[in-house]
Protein backbone atom coordinates (compact mmCIF):
# COMPACT_ATOMS: atom_id res chain seq x y z
CA UNK A 1 0.00 0.00 0.00
CA UNK A 2 2.79 2.42 0.95
CA UNK A 3 4.62 1.52 -2.26
CA UNK A 4 1.52 2.34 -4.33
CA UNK A 5 1.02 5.66 -2.55
CA UNK A 6 4.66 6.60 -3.14
CA UNK A 7 4.27 5.64 -6.79
CA UNK A 8 1.20 7.86 -7.15
CA UNK A 9 2.99 10.75 -5.42
CA UNK A 10 5.92 10.33 -7.81
CA UNK A 11 3.50 10.40 -10.75
CA UNK A 12 2.01 13.69 -9.58
CA UNK A 13 5.43 15.26 -8.96
CA UNK A 14 6.68 14.19 -12.39
CA UNK A 15 3.56 15.47 -14.12
CA UNK A 16 3.58 18.84 -12.39
CA UNK A 17 7.34 19.18 -12.68
CA UNK A 18 7.31 18.48 -16.39
CA UNK A 19 4.56 21.00 -17.03
CA UNK A 20 6.25 23.73 -15.00
CA UNK A 21 9.59 23.01 -16.68
CA UNK A 22 8.02 23.76 -20.04
CA UNK A 23 6.17 26.77 -18.66
CA UNK A 24 9.47 28.23 -17.52
CA UNK A 25 11.00 28.35 -20.99
CA UNK A 26 9.65 31.80 -21.81
CA UNK A 27 7.63 31.09 -24.95
CA UNK A 28 4.27 31.72 -23.32
CA UNK A 29 2.25 34.88 -23.06
CA UNK A 30 -0.11 36.05 -20.34
CA UNK A 31 -2.62 38.70 -21.20
CA UNK A 32 -0.82 41.69 -22.71
CA UNK A 33 2.64 40.37 -21.79
CA UNK A 34 3.68 38.60 -24.96
CA UNK A 35 6.85 36.65 -25.61
CA UNK A 36 9.29 37.98 -28.20
CA UNK A 37 9.42 34.52 -29.76
CA UNK A 38 7.09 33.81 -32.69
CA UNK A 39 3.93 31.82 -32.11
CA UNK A 40 3.83 28.20 -33.27
CA UNK A 41 2.34 27.69 -36.73
CA UNK A 42 -0.79 25.92 -35.40
CA UNK A 43 -3.19 25.12 -38.20
CA UNK A 44 -6.17 22.97 -39.02
CA UNK A 45 -6.64 19.37 -37.89
CA UNK A 46 -9.27 16.65 -37.64
CA UNK A 47 -9.70 14.44 -34.55
CA UNK A 48 -12.50 12.26 -33.19
CA UNK A 49 -15.13 13.15 -30.61
CA UNK A 50 -17.85 11.01 -29.04
CA UNK A 51 -20.16 12.40 -31.74
CA UNK A 52 -17.84 11.80 -34.70
CA UNK A 53 -15.07 13.61 -36.53
CA UNK A 54 -14.31 17.19 -35.49
CA UNK A 55 -12.33 19.53 -37.71
CA UNK A 56 -10.97 22.81 -36.40
CA UNK A 57 -12.49 24.44 -39.48
CA UNK A 58 -15.93 23.46 -38.13
CA UNK A 59 -15.57 26.38 -35.72
CA UNK A 60 -14.79 29.15 -38.21
CA UNK A 61 -16.56 32.29 -37.08
CA UNK A 62 -15.88 31.51 -33.42
CA UNK A 63 -12.90 32.21 -31.19
CA UNK A 64 -11.48 28.82 -30.20
CA UNK A 65 -9.75 28.17 -26.88
CA UNK A 66 -7.69 25.04 -27.41
CA UNK A 67 -6.09 22.93 -24.66
CA UNK A 68 -4.03 19.72 -24.75
CA UNK A 69 -4.14 17.45 -21.70
CA UNK A 70 -5.63 14.22 -20.34
CA UNK A 71 -8.52 13.36 -18.07
CA UNK A 72 -6.48 11.52 -15.40
CA UNK A 73 -4.27 14.59 -14.88
CA UNK A 74 -4.36 15.26 -11.13
CA UNK A 75 -4.22 19.05 -11.06
CA UNK A 76 -2.86 20.96 -14.09
CA UNK A 77 -5.70 20.03 -16.47
CA UNK A 78 -8.52 20.56 -13.95
CA UNK A 79 -7.00 23.96 -13.09
CA UNK A 80 -6.83 24.89 -16.78
CA UNK A 81 -10.41 23.81 -17.42
CA UNK A 82 -11.61 25.62 -14.29
CA UNK A 83 -9.86 28.78 -15.53
CA UNK A 84 -11.65 28.43 -18.88
CA UNK A 85 -14.98 27.84 -17.11
CA UNK A 86 -14.51 30.94 -14.96
CA UNK A 87 -13.42 33.03 -17.97
CA UNK A 88 -16.55 31.95 -19.86
CA UNK A 89 -18.64 33.03 -16.87
CA UNK A 90 -17.19 36.54 -17.26
CA UNK A 91 -18.40 36.79 -20.86
CA UNK A 92 -21.90 37.85 -21.86
CA UNK A 93 -24.24 35.20 -23.34
CA UNK A 94 -23.78 36.82 -26.76
CA UNK A 95 -19.98 36.54 -26.39
CA UNK A 96 -20.14 32.93 -25.13
CA UNK A 97 -22.10 31.99 -28.26
CA UNK A 98 -19.05 33.11 -30.30
CA UNK A 99 -16.52 31.02 -28.32
CA UNK A 100 -15.68 27.32 -28.61
CA UNK A 101 -13.59 25.47 -26.03
CA UNK A 102 -11.77 22.42 -27.39
CA UNK A 103 -9.96 19.86 -25.18
CA UNK A 104 -7.54 17.49 -26.94
CA UNK A 105 -6.60 14.38 -24.95
CA UNK A 106 -3.02 13.24 -25.52
CA UNK A 107 -3.80 9.99 -23.68
CA UNK A 108 -5.91 7.98 -26.16
CA UNK A 109 -4.70 4.75 -24.54
CA UNK A 110 -6.72 5.53 -21.42
CA UNK A 111 -9.20 8.24 -22.46
CA UNK A 112 -12.19 6.92 -24.37
CA UNK A 113 -14.06 9.47 -26.45
CA UNK A 114 -17.15 9.12 -24.26
CA UNK A 115 -15.10 9.71 -21.12
CA UNK A 116 -13.38 12.77 -22.60
CA UNK A 117 -16.74 14.31 -23.45
CA UNK A 118 -18.11 13.57 -19.98
CA UNK A 119 -14.99 15.18 -18.48
CA UNK A 120 -15.21 18.43 -20.45
CA UNK A 121 -18.96 18.81 -19.98
CA UNK A 122 -18.34 18.89 -16.23
CA UNK A 123 -16.62 22.25 -16.79
CA UNK A 124 -18.92 23.77 -19.42
CA UNK A 125 -21.78 22.37 -21.53
CA UNK A 126 -20.41 23.81 -24.78
CA UNK A 127 -16.91 22.30 -24.50
CA UNK A 128 -15.93 19.59 -26.96
CA UNK A 129 -13.43 16.82 -26.19
CA UNK A 130 -11.44 15.05 -28.90
CA UNK A 131 -8.51 12.70 -29.39
CA UNK A 132 -6.95 10.47 -32.03
CA UNK A 133 -4.14 8.11 -32.90
CA UNK A 134 -0.72 8.93 -31.48
CA UNK A 135 0.71 9.67 -34.94
CA UNK A 136 -1.96 12.33 -35.52
CA UNK A 137 -1.55 13.77 -32.03
CA UNK A 138 2.22 14.03 -32.44
CA UNK A 139 1.86 15.88 -35.73
CA UNK A 140 -0.71 18.32 -34.33
CA UNK A 141 1.13 18.96 -31.07
CA UNK A 142 4.36 19.62 -32.98
CA UNK A 143 2.60 22.38 -34.96
CA UNK A 144 1.22 23.92 -31.78
CA UNK A 145 4.48 23.68 -29.82
CA UNK A 146 2.95 21.29 -27.29
CA UNK A 147 5.18 19.07 -25.17
CA UNK A 148 3.95 15.74 -23.84
CA UNK A 149 5.44 12.37 -22.97
CA UNK A 150 4.33 9.20 -21.24
CA UNK A 151 6.15 8.43 -18.00
CA UNK A 152 5.90 4.91 -16.58
CA UNK A 153 5.36 4.79 -12.80
CA UNK A 154 6.06 1.25 -11.58
CA UNK A 155 4.03 0.21 -8.56
CA UNK A 156 1.45 2.95 -9.08
CA UNK A 157 -2.23 2.23 -9.53
CA UNK A 158 -2.12 4.69 -12.46
CA UNK A 159 0.72 2.71 -14.15
CA UNK A 160 1.83 5.85 -15.97
CA UNK A 161 1.40 9.60 -16.02
CA UNK A 162 1.89 12.13 -18.78
CA UNK A 163 4.20 15.11 -18.55
CA UNK A 164 2.71 17.89 -20.65
CA UNK A 165 2.82 21.62 -21.22
CA UNK A 166 -0.08 23.63 -19.83
CA UNK A 167 -1.14 26.35 -22.25
CA UNK A 168 -4.51 27.66 -23.38
CA UNK A 169 -4.29 28.56 -27.07
CA UNK A 170 -6.55 31.36 -28.30
CA UNK A 171 -7.39 31.14 -32.01
CA UNK A 172 -9.20 33.88 -33.91
CA UNK A 173 -12.38 33.42 -35.94
CA UNK A 174 -10.37 32.29 -38.96
CA UNK A 175 -8.65 29.55 -36.95
CA UNK A 176 -5.30 31.33 -36.70
CA UNK A 177 -3.37 30.99 -33.45
CA UNK A 178 -3.12 34.45 -31.88
CA UNK A 179 -2.23 34.02 -28.20
CA UNK A 180 -0.87 31.49 -25.72
CA UNK A 181 -2.14 31.91 -22.17
CA UNK A 182 -0.68 30.17 -19.12
CA UNK A 183 -3.08 27.80 -17.45
CA UNK A 184 -2.98 29.45 -14.01
CA UNK A 185 -3.72 33.06 -14.97
CA UNK A 186 -6.66 34.84 -13.35
CA UNK A 187 -9.80 34.06 -15.37
CA UNK A 188 -10.18 37.76 -16.22
CA UNK A 189 -6.93 37.59 -18.21
CA UNK A 190 -8.16 34.68 -20.29
CA UNK A 191 -11.53 36.42 -20.78
CA UNK A 192 -9.68 39.53 -21.97
CA UNK A 193 -7.61 37.45 -24.42
CA UNK A 194 -10.81 35.90 -25.81
CA UNK A 195 -12.48 39.30 -26.15
CA UNK A 196 -9.53 40.66 -28.14
CA UNK A 197 -10.47 38.29 -30.98
CA UNK A 198 -14.28 38.31 -30.85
Amino acid sequence: MLKQMLGLLLAVVLGVGGAWLVMGTGWLSTGDKKSHLPLPTGGDFTLQSADGAVNLADFRGKVVVLYFGYTACPDICPTSMATLKAAMALLTPVEVAKVQGLFVSVDPERDTLAHIQQYVRYFHPSLVGVSGAQAALQEITRRYGVFYRKVEVPGSAMAYTIDHSAVLYVLDKQGKLQEQVQHAVPPAELAAAIRRWL
